[in-house]
């Protein structure tokens, strides 16, 4: 049986490793053995080791979503009418597929799922609201909260302070 890797497996250079490409994931190994303080050869096996342990899931572009029109951010709340295993999973497998939900989370509390649907503006938002979310296998209803501005919307690129 594999055992599984937490943070008490990462030493401060790992934690730094993270950090660091958390920041600037385009980084060669040669600049981030530098900022790390670490020779080049130990950083990259660091580097292997963390992607292989799947403390890094990938690397990525953070694209500009309000220069491509698409600043307009709600979240739904949405409470199903019937939460047993089988209808979770239906509600979850359906809820991937559709593009403009770019999070979904399951909450424990008055209702079920928390989604943060991002559109290019309110009239699309409803549109995504009725014709898809709204169609979603065991919705009984839905609440929406428009985003007015967004204070820090970091996602998890940032290494909590309690590690560094």
């Amino acid at each position: 049986m594999a055992k599984t890797q937490t943070t008490d497996d990462l030493d401060q250079f790992d934690i730094r490793i993270l950090d660091v490409l958390s920041q600037d994931g385009r980084l060669s190994v040669t600049e981030l053995s530098k900022r790390v303080g670490l020779s080049k050869t130990p950083c990259q096996a660091r580097l292997k080791r963390l992607i292989d342990e799947g403390f890094i899931l990938g690397f990525h572009a953070e694209i500009n979503l309000r220069k491509l029109g698409l600043d307009h951010i709600a979240f739904a709340e949405v409470k199903l009418s019937d939460t047993r295993e089988k209808a979770l999973e239906a509600f979850n497998n359906a809820v991937r597929r559709i593009q403009e939900v770019e999070e979904c989370h399951m909450i424990a509390g008055s209702f079920d799922y928390l989604l943060k649907v991002r559109t290019s503006d309110i009239r699309k938002y409803r549109e995504v609201l009725g014709e898809k979310i709204s169609s979603l296998p065991n919705v009984a209803n839905t609440s929406t909260f428009v985003v007015m501005q967004a204070v820090k919307d970091s996602g998890a690129t940032n290494i909590p302070t309690a590690l560094l």
